[in-house]
């Protein structure tokens, strides 16, 4: 029993050495290697081979999964922050479009025009889209001074008049909206010669222009791009306020008299800021001053 022992340990020890020196031998730099090592090694590597290629097909496809998934998610942000970014420009856009705008109404309120009127500011807070071309509120009325046919205007021209006043807003009625019962008196102005005196009573849809009604006979013809402003005439509108430009001259459906196509100076369309004209400051003292000399009258 006991040699039996001794030689199963002899034989341990005997393969054990073996393999020191196996392994010694094969992990010698050598060119040629046996049989045996050519083909364990192939084995093993065709083994390894069969195991790697599903292995990595499937790493690779659990890979492209995740990667997709990130991508996914990425484009989703990217698209969420490229909607802030357009919104943000358009907000900028709004802003610098605003700004531009009350710029140029505090130019023109600075201005020696309008100086010599009772101007109030003010701001459209409503438009009808049934009505879009007929009229707007604006957000200042009887307690800011606003009476009904005050004209309104922006900084680039005359958009028309108060239609109504209440007590903390006012109606007012577009040129656009004018007809033969709503008119105003117009001119175009001429450096030499007699100005021609017209009337503004309507406006053409298709071809979006005022219609000028000329009313009097003049040696000189309406030209393209003349300026068409207000008259004075009535005492109720101020004179020298932009209407608009003449874009072409035809005849009424009678041949009777001419009538001159006027693009608006204002965008009728896009109304924001406006002013609010009364009658000159002079005239205003003027009426102030009769009327304190009626009640001194009425004193005496």
């Amino acid at each position: 029993m006991r040699f039996f022992r001794n030689k199963r340990l002899f034989i341990f020890l005997i393969g054990f050495i073996l393999l020191v020196v196996l392994v010694g031998y094969t992990f010698k730099d050598r060119i040629k290697v046996t049989f045996a090592e050519e083909f364990i090694n192939d084995a093993i590597g065709w083994v390894q081979y069969v195991i790697h290629t599903p292995v990595n097909f499937t790493t690779d496809v659990f890979t492209n999964i995740k990667d997709f998934r990130n991508t996914y998610e990425e484009n989703q942000v990217l698209k969420e922050q490229l909607s802030q970014y357009r919104s943000l420009i358009y907000e900028v856009q709004e802003v610098n479009k605003e700004n531009e705008e009350l710029r140029d109404v505090l130019d023109l309120m600075e201005s020696d025009s309008i100086r010599s009127h009772e101007a109030i500011q003010a701001i459209v807070i409503a438009r009808s889209p049934e009505r879009w071309l007929e009229q707007v509120t604006i957000n200042k009325g009887k307690n800011h001074g606003v009476k009904a046919n005050m004209l309104v205007m922006t900084a680039d021209g005359m958009i028309g008049k108060v239609q109504s006043a209440n007590e903390h807003t006012a109606r007012v009625k577009l040129l656009t909206g004018f007809d033969q019962f709503n008119r105003i008196s117009a001119m175009v102005s001429r450096d030499k010669g007699r100005n021609i005196f017209g009337m503004i009573e309507g406006f053409d849809e298709e071809t979006n222009s005022l219609l000028f009604r000329i009313i009097e006979e003049s040696e000189q013809d309406i030209a393209e791009d003349d300026l068409v402003v207000s008259s004075g005439m009535g005492g109720v509108f101020p004179a020298g306020v932009p209407i608009g430009t003449v874009k072409e001259v035809t005849s009424d459906q009678y041949g009777l008299t001419q009538i001159a196509l006027v693009e608006p100076s204002s965008d009728m369309y896009d109304i924001n800021h406006v002013i609010v004209l009364d009658r000159a400051v002079d005239q205003v003292d003027e009426s102030s001053e009769a009327d304190d000399g009626e009640e001194e009258d009425n004193e005496e």
